[in-house]
C-alpha cells in the first residue's frame, strides 16, 4: 500500500517573457487503500499535477512525498493511467497489459501467467492474444487499467480514463471499477470533470479552483461500501452534487469576468 502526500505545491509556465501561474499551494493525501478523487474546471492544472506527482516535472516550489519518501522529480514510481488507453496496436491484448512489469525488470513469463489470470476476471478471457483494434473503447480501457493495476507501483494515478466514453459505457466502466478496486484496495488518486463519478467512486473529493488552482474544499463522502449505483438516488448524493456544482459555477462565472 502506498501513501502519498503533495505539500505546498506551486508550479507556473513561462509563456513569452513571462510565466503563467497555474497551481497555487496545492496540498493533499491519499491514505493507504484510499479512493481520492480531484475535480475543478478545465485548465485548473489537474493533469499538469499528475505529471508533477510521476517526476514528469518538478514544481516550482513545494514537495512530493510517498511513503514518507520526499520523490520531488523522480520517475517511475507510480502507476499511471491516461485519458486514452495508449496501446501498442501491434502488442496482443495479453502483451500490452505486461508492458510495466517488464519495464519494472519482471520475467515476461512470469508477467504473462499474471496477466492471463486477470483478464478473464475484467471480462477479457479469449482475448489475450488478439490486437487492441477488435476491441471496443471500454474493454480498451479495461486493459489500460489492468497494464496499471498489475505494475509493480502500488499508487495509480487515473487522468480522466472514462471521458472519452459514451454515457452508458461509462456507468458500466464505473461500476466495474469499483468491483475490481474493492478487491485490491490499491491507492487511487483519480482526475474526472464529472461531479456523479467523483461522488460515487470516492472516499474523499478535492475541489480545486481557477488557475492558479488552490484546494477549494477537501469533501469526505459518507455513502459505505461497497456502493452501488442506487447511492446515486440518495438525497445526500444530490445534495453534494449540487454543493460541488456550485463551486464550480462560481469559478466559471469568475473566469469570464476576468
Amino acid at each position: 500500500m502506498s501513501k502519498l502526500e503533495l505539500r505546498g505545491i506551486y508550479h507556473s509556465f513561462p509563456v513569452k517573457k513571462q510565466r503563467v501561474s497555474v497551481l497555487s499551494n496545492i496540498t493533499l493525501h491519499v491514505n493507504d487503500g484510499e479512493f481520492v478523487s480531484i475535480i475543478g474546471p478545465s485548465g485548473s492544472g489537474k493533469s499538469t499535477l499528475f505529471h508533477i506527482i510521476g517526476g514528469l516535472l518538478k514544481p516550482s516550489a513545494g514537495e512530493v512525498w510517498l511513503d514518507d519518501v520526499n520523490i520531488t522529480g523522480r520517475k517511475g514510481l507510480i502507476s499511471y493511467m491516461p485519458q486514452q488507453p495508449a496501446l501498442f496496436p501491434w502488442r496482443s491484448i495479453e502483451s500490452n497489459v505486461v508492458i510495466a512489469q517488464e519495464v519494472a525488470g519482471e520475467s515476461r513469463s512470469s508477467a504473462l501467467e499474471k496477466a492471463r489470470e486477470w483478464l478473464p476476471k475484467v471480462g477479457l478471457g479469449g482475448y489475450e492474444r488478439e490486437l487492441p483494434h477488435i476491441l471496443s473503447g471500454g474493454m480498451q480501457q479495461r486493459v489500460s487499467f489492468l497494464r496499471a493495476l498489475l505494475s509493480p507501483q502500488e499508487l495509480m494515478c487515473l487522468d480522466e480514463p472514462f471521458g472519452s466514453l459514451d454515457a452508458l459505457t461509462r456507468q458500466d466502466m464505473q461500476a466495474w471499477l469499483l468491483n475490481i478496486w474493492e478487491q485490491n484496495k490499491r491507492s487511487i488518486l483519480f482526475v474526472t470533470h464529472s461531479i456523479e463519478e467523483a461522488l460515487f467512486l470516492s472516499d474523499r473529493i478535492y475541489v480545486l479552483s481557477n488557475k492558479p488552482s488552490t484546494v477549494l474544499e477537501e469533501l469526505k463522502i459518507p455513502f459505505s461500501r461497497p456502493r452501488q449505483e442506487s447511492v446515486m438516488l440518495e438525497p445526500e448524493f444530490q445534495k453534494l452534487r449540487l454543493h460541488i456544482q456550485a463551486h464550480l459555477r462560481k469559478e466559471i462565472i469568475y473566469d469570464k469576468r476576468h
